[in-house]
């Protein structure tokens, strides 16, 4: 379960060598069961991910990616069905123009794109969810941590001047 407390920089030090931290959020019927399987199959691949179920990729707010980099995440990964395949019909479609417009806001935001992903990993495909991951891991070693502080601190100092200036005729 995604927990704010389990991600807060603010309140805990984190250290440049700290291992990438990622919030995957897998559809319970076809990544989640990848995963699942990756495990009952002993396919060992790196422990930095924090599943979190959803019945569907569609269903995926972007707020909850947003939330996912504000309190800590350094990289967010959605997985779903094949295209297609999706038991519920459309969702995966739904996600996809998501992640697209997300990805160009982050984009926006300073954050790198190889913080944000999207995959389809069928429910029979548990090899690809440790490559997946581990590929993942590894470029977010070597971007170190997202540091949504120093990102923002320009925005936020301006959102703190006035919103229109005194004009005097």
């Amino acid at each position: 379960m995604l927990n704010a407390a389990n991600f807060d920089k603010e309140s805990h030090a984190v250290p440049e060598t700290a291992e990438p931290r990622i919030v995957g959020f897998f559809c319970t019927w076809c990544t989640y069961l990848a995963a699942d399987l990756a495990g009952t199959s002993r396919i060992k691949y790196q422990p930095n991910v924090r599943v979190v179920r959803v019945m569907c990729s569609g269903r995926i707010d972007p707020q909850f990616v947003l939330d996912a980099f504000a309190h800590g995440a350094d990289g967010v990964l959605i997985g779903g069905c094949h295209p297609g395949d999706c038991h519920y019909q459309q969702g995966n479609y739904n996600c996809l123009r998501r992640a697209l417009l997300l990805s160009r806001l982050l984009r926006q935001m300073g954050i790198e794109e190889e913080r944000f992903r999207v995959e389809w990993i069928s429910a029979a495909e548990g090899e690809r969810v440790r490559e997946v991951i581990d590929d993942m891991v590894a470029k977010l070693r070597k971007l170190g941590p997202l540091q949504m502080n120093r990102r923002l601190a320009p925005e936020i100092s301006s959102a703190q001047e006035p919103a229109c200036e005194e004009v005097t005729v």
